[in-house]
């Protein structure tokens, strides 16, 4: 009965989240496509290409799927939009975290939107890949990904036949990916989601444009830098790893950043509140500027460094639990690769690449609303020893529950 009422739950979720973005697929064809689409990507589907989710949907050819990403008349942004209103309803809080990173996706030929050789971090080598930055929100509740842009590299902005042949817009210019990532703080913060903080790697962190643009929305930030960032001070101009180099040894605290896969991530943190020039800036201050490192407890010599941006009473420990949450977005990452087909998509062309990993985005989202509900409902120890798979990972067994009740699935299709 506990495993009925799971399933009944799971085909509810999934059928309200449908309707909620429904509407925006003008014809039943392409709202019904969507459908097998996504439940194909919730599924025990080996590679989830379009051959291979027809298959498990039951359509003789995957065309329908294919012309659903390429040719069908609907807006991947306005489905985005839809993802962040849900998002923000089933695991928004006060304090959440709005995180920034970029992934690879390493395909073969040189046609598809964006390709080229590059550094991947996914792979971390240089290789022939595409890259998307991502924003993933994070609260207590769970985390998702909530928004995307694919990175263009000169080589193909600068090649207008070839971005045609691509179908990339003709005003999408070259931006950095900082660029990239400015816009997608700018329209989350925009968004429902409630978002206190902002963290990313420090390929984000030292851009001094990207810090300012938070600082002038007024939202916190925790930012990693490389050991060569600058700081300045009254005292003068200091590389950051100079300044925590003086730290005394008593100045360290040995603090967890979050939970891990093994329990609490122990480092030793050090972290040290930048004065306020008074001259220039004479009212009382609302945020500090904040210095932070972290150090390994097994590998001392490995030191992580940081900067930070918090409003006036924030505590070291509360500064450590936003930098520990960056790493949430690899999760995120795995969680939706490995589960949703985030990277396993065969299309080439810039419209398809947005519309799949919307999709994906849709389905990794769902997972993290069920996740969310289960633990809220004290479900989760109850099923674990069922499945005896984390809630991130229990989509194939949902799915082949379903596959045993066809009239449940039947009554939810349009």
């Amino acid at each position: 009965m506990a495993v009925e009422g799971a399933t009944g739950r799971w085909v509810a979720e999934l059928e309200e989240l449908f309707l909620r973005v429904g509407h925006h697929f003008g014809r039943v064809e392409p709202r019904r496509r969507m459908r097998e689409y996504v439940r194909g990507l919730l599924g025990p589907v080996g590679r989830k290409n379009s051959w291979q989710l027809a298959e498990y949907g039951g359509l003789t050819a995957p065309y329908g799927l294919q012309h659903l990403l390429s040719w069908s008349r609907w807006d991947p942004d306005e489905i985005r939009d839809d993802l962040q209103e849900y998002v923000a309803e089933r695991l928004g809080e006060p304090d959440g975290v709005l995180i920034v990173d970029d992934t690879g996706f390493v395909k073969k030929g040189t046609v598809s939107a964006g390709i080229q050789r590059q550094y991947s971090g996914t792979a971390g080598r240089t290789e022939n890949c595409q890259i998307g930055v991502f924003a993933a929100y994070a609260s207590i509740k769970g985390r998702a990904l909530v928004d995307r842009e694919l990175y263009l590299p000169k080589s193909w902005t600068n090649d207008a036949e070839r971005c045609r042949h691509a179908r990339v817009p003709a005003e999408r210019a070259f931006a950095t990916k900082g660029e990239l990532a400015r816009t997608l703080v700018l329209r989350a913060l925009a968004s429902p989601l409630p978002i206190a903080w902002v963290t990313a790697d420090s390929l984000y962190g030292q851009d001094w444009t990207f810090r300012r643009m938070l600082e002038e929305t007024g939202v916190g930030y925790v930012v990693a830098v490389p050991k060569s960032q600058q700081i300045k001070s009254l005292a003068g101009i200091w590389r950051i790893d100079q300044l925590i180099d003086d730290a005394p040894d008593d100045a360290w605290q040995m603090l967890s950043c979050g939970d891990g896969a093994h329990g609490p991530r122990l480092y030793d943190w050090v972290a040290a509140r930048l004065p306020v020039n008074i001259a220039f800036d004479p009212d009382p201050p609302t945020h500090h500027r904040w210095v932070m490192a972290r150090r390994s407890l097994s590998r001392p010599q490995e030191v992580a460094y940081y900067l930070a941006y918090a409003p006036q009473g924030t505590t070291v420990e509360h500064l450590v639990r936003v930098a520990g949450s960056r790493w949430a977005i690899e999760s995120c990452f795995q969680t939706a690769k490995n589960e949703c087909g985030l990277d396993e998509y065969e299309v080439r062309r810039y419209p398809g690449w947005y519309r799949h990993i919307t999709l994906a985005m849709l389905a990794h989202a769902f997972l993290a609303a069920m996740a969310a509900a289960a633990i809220e409902k004290g479900a989760a120890e109850t099923t674990r020893p069922r499945w005896r798979r984390s809630p991130w990972q229990r989509s194939a067994d949902y799915w082949q529950l379903a596959d045993r009740h066809p009239r449940r699935i039947a009554a939810s299709s349009p």
